[in-house]
């Protein structure tokens, strides 16, 4: 309907066809003295609905429904209309009334008020539906996990859900007008302005991999679906749907990571050296050059996982692979090749670089590893192998770089040597070599050398050290440090070790028979021999059985045997009441515990080789050998220095009190008429 003409008088206003309506509730009203309205004028539609006739308050025309009309009045203009309109429930139904509020006056200047009141019952159901639809539609957009924007078809964003806030940080209203164009990857615009298009045309679209900015500056990689929004058959606007694929590409990162990365160092491991070896060849090919292959073991590993278990053995690794971390060149790549072996390969290897890098490895590992308060000493030895040179495949130079590393172990550690064609025959299958040693004491292929241990004031010889060695008919020689870990390793040193130890029993008193002068021999005990309950009766059986004295027999032992407090004490304890010597072998490279030396009955502390090396250069050696020389001496104990090479090392030695030495100096591992020949005319 058209609103009234407010100039017109009361007369044309009763004479307007909205009187007699059959529509709408037409009335007019108007403050009477005691300023309270009154109805003026109903029509008779208005009468029926309300029950009423004109002439009444206006409270009693409308019933409960004047206070919120009232309400309403209040907000009309003095000279204007308003549209607008009121729910009400009564008995639980609910009603829209539809008001049309107009000022107006009588002829006589009275202001009047018309009200035209329409009631829709087919509006409130309708609003209602109409709100519940919108709460279940916004329910769906706002709480919604993943981030939803409202485009419209100029890519301006019109609404952005609070996800959008939880992923990308931006609130609605820092978005709200924006393009969604500035907030995507440049790369992706092109490929995100087709999807939208194809939106625009009905299709629901999807798109991977495009990348969102966050508020902070970084991309975030998602996965977005655009979502047309139909209205009459009209694409207006368009919900993106995003989904945060970051964890997604994590996780398979973190499988990639697993797949090529040793889990308790953290390196490279064998998998990603076959995949790394095909591409770094197929480049050293093209570019015409070689590339290095560095094998890296710990040398006497076994002492410190003997030591500290494998939990601590573990952690040394750790700190091991972090040094070598920060040793190896970004020309290089590092793996973790299994247990305590590692492998740095080197581009563009040239002789003299590969050699640089090997010296630095070398003089980083004589530096202590730190583990809970603890200084450990290890050394490390490294073979080489060279693509092309030594081979095109990568099981050829790991295994010639590992025939290398055996190669140096086996003449003294600690250094690093190239791969040579000679060594190929050195180094046979291990599973055959254990074959051999099976039958090793049966061909009679083995053999106990004796290296002089020397006093350093008088250049006497009272005693020795027993030396396994092992001449095989297939293999020639094969060094102690090849063959001594297979038989720890099968379990072989049980008998072979009973062997040895009877050899020396037999030796002691065939020169006590011939009326030498009296000699002590020290025999080697692996942790194995030490634990077994047996043990100590087979040394007094030795002993009875030979008829010697128990003191000329000196029981060698290396620090892992000393890791049980209770076992071991009780073992030395009946070792000593048999009137054995005890000696710790390779002080200061394994368990390296001070508890132990003023808590067992320890004779002598054999100081390792690994401290008498460059002790004439190298003050720490010096002062770590001085320290162990002081300890043993305040403590009781005789000292032996191990691997004395050149008569300045013997001097500062001696010039530090120690008393006693054995190496090449004076006399490699000779075997027993060697020793009667050439020192007994001394001795006898």
């Amino acid at each position: 309907m058209g609103y009234l003409d407010a100039t017109q008088p009361f007369d044309q206003i009763l004479s307007s066809s909205l009187s007699d309506s059959p529509f709408h509730m037409v009335t007019l009203i108007g403050k009477n003295d005691r300023d309270e309205f009154d109805v003026l004028y109903s029509n008779q539609l208005a009468q029926q609905h309300f029950q009423q006739s004109a002439g009444v308050q206006a409270s009693d025309f409308f019933g409960d429904l004047w206070k919120p009309i009232k309400s309403k009045l209040r907000k009309l203009p003095s000279e204007g209309y308003k549209q607008t309109e009121i729910e009400w429930k009564s008995e639980g139904v609910s009603t829209l009334y539809e008001l049309y509020l107009q000022t107006g006056q009588l002829e006589c200047g009275e202001a009047i008020i018309f009200l035209e009141i329409n009631e829709r019952q087919d509006l409130a159901t309708e609003r209602d539906s109409r709100t519940e639809l919108e709460h279940k539609y916004m329910s769906f957009i706002d709480r919604n996990l993943d981030p939803i924007f409202t485009i419209g078809r100029d890519y301006t964003i019109l609404y952005s859900n609070e996800a959008v806030f939880e992923l990308y940080g931006y609130r609605q209203k820092e978005v709200s007008g924006r393009s969604i164009l500035n907030l995507l990857d440049d790369e992706k615009k092109s490929e995100f302005k087709y999807v939208i298009a194809r939106a625009l045309g009905g299709e629901t679209v999807e798109m991977d991999d495009v990348s969102f900015s966050h508020k902070n500056g970084h991309l975030l990689p998602t996965f977005l679906k655009a979502i047309p929004i139909l209205m009459d058959g009209y694409v207006n606007e368009i919900h993106l749907l995003l989904r945060d694929t970051s964890l997604h590409q994590e996780n398979n990162e973190k499988l990639y990571f697993l797949s090529n990365h040793d889990q308790l160092t953290g390196l490279w491991n064998r998998n990603a050296m076959k995949s790394h070896f095909v591409e770094d060849a197929a480049y050293a090919q093209r570019a015409e050059e070689s590339l290095a292959f560095l094998h890296l073991g710990l040398d006497r590993f076994k002492l410190i996982n003997e030591s500290l278990g494998h939990t601590g053995a573990d952690e040394i690794l750790k700190i091991v692979a972090d040094r070598l971390k920060k040793i190896c060149p970004t020309t290089a790549k590092l793996y973790r090749k299994s247990g305590d072996e590692f492998i740095m390969t080197l581009s563009n290897h040239t002789t003299a670089k590969t050699e640089k890098l090997s010296q630095q490895i070398l003089g980083d590992f004589a530096k202590p590893f730190y583990y809970n308060h603890q200084e450990y000493f290890i050394s490390a030895s490294l073979g080489i192998s060279i693509y092309p040179e030594d081979g095109k495949t990568l099981e050829d130079l790991l295994r010639k770089s590992e025939q290398a590393l055996r190669f140096v172990k086996q003449r003294g550690r600690s250094h690093y040597r190239f791969y040579q064609d000679r060594m190929n025959s050195i180094f046979p299958d291990e599973a055959l070599m254990e074959s051999h040693l099976r039958r090793a004491i049966e061909l009679d292929e083995l053999s106990v050398h004796y290296q002089p241990q020397v006093d350093l004031r008088t250049g006497q010889i009272s005693s020795f050290e027993a030396l396994l060695r092992w001449n095989n008919r297939k293999f020639g020689f094969v060094s102690p440090g090849q063959f001594i870990p297979i038989l720890e390793e099968s379990g072989l040193i049980h008998d072979i070790g009973d062997w040895v130890l009877d050899q020396v029993c037999r030796q002691l008193k065939e020169w006590q028979k011939k009326k030498f002068r009296f000699v002590r021999i020290a025999v080697n005990i692996s942790p194995q021999q030490f634990r077994l309950e047996t043990f100590i009766d087979k040394v007094k059986k030795k002993i009875i059985d030979y008829d010697i004295a128990p003191s000329s027999l000196e029981v060698e032992i290396t620090e892992s045997s000393l890791t049980d407090m209770d076992e071991t004490i009780s073992t030395l304890n009946e070792l000593k009441k048999i009137g054995v010597t005890i000696a710790v072998d390779d002080f200061g490279t394994g368990y390296s515990s001070l508890s132990y030396l003023k808590q067992y009955p320890i004779d002598i502390i054999k100081i390792d080789r690994s401290f008498i090396k460059d002790i004439e250069t190298d003050a720490k050696n010096a002062a770590i050998a001085r320290t162990i020389i002081n300890l043993a001496h305040n403590l009781g104990m005789d000292v032996i220095a191990e691997g004395v090479e050149k008569e300045l090392q013997a001097q500062i030695l001696l010039e530090a009190n120690c008393y006693k030495a054995q190496g090449f100096l004076y006399s490699k591992a000779v075997p027993a008429e060697v020793i009667v020949e050439k020192y007994f005319s001394a001795l006898g």
